[in-house]
């Protein structure tokens, strides 16, 4: 079992769909009961079930799996901690998104409104 110091030591990540929460387990050197409590604790990590409440984790959420390990092993964060964090991060790309929405939005209202302007009319 790999330190909890050695994140870069974890090993890729394969182009799947979905994985099993013993391929999670693997991936992202935690055990499966921890990664249940995670899900309780963190609202961000919401694995698909499915058949007899099989998880099914996408790539995304092994990421966030990895980055919450890094933070509570790592980094040293409480749960409290690593949750607060999380959600700030998230809420910062989040209004990035929007501004990137916005200015692309408008960059279109721009090209429409030359393509309307009576003086465009060919």
């Amino acid at each position: 079992m790999l330190e909890p110091s050695h994140n870069n030591e974890l090993p890729p990540i394969p182009a799947k769909r979905y994985f099993t929460i013993g391929e999670v387990s693997d991936l992202c050197d935690v055990k499966p009961h921890v990664l249940r409590y995670w899900e309780q604790e963190f609202p961000q990590l919401s694995p698909v079930k499915r058949r007899g409440n099989r998880r099914y984790y996408q790539r995304q959420d092994v990421i966030l799996v990895r980055e919450i390990r890094a933070l509570l092993y790592h980094e040293g964060y409480t749960i409290g901690g690593a949750r607060q964090r999380l959600s700030e991060e998230g809420d910062a790309s989040a209004v990035a998104m929007d501004q990137a929405l916005i200015k692309s939005m408008i960059t279109e209202l721009k090209q429409l409104d030359e393509l309307l302007d009576p003086g465009n009319i060919i």
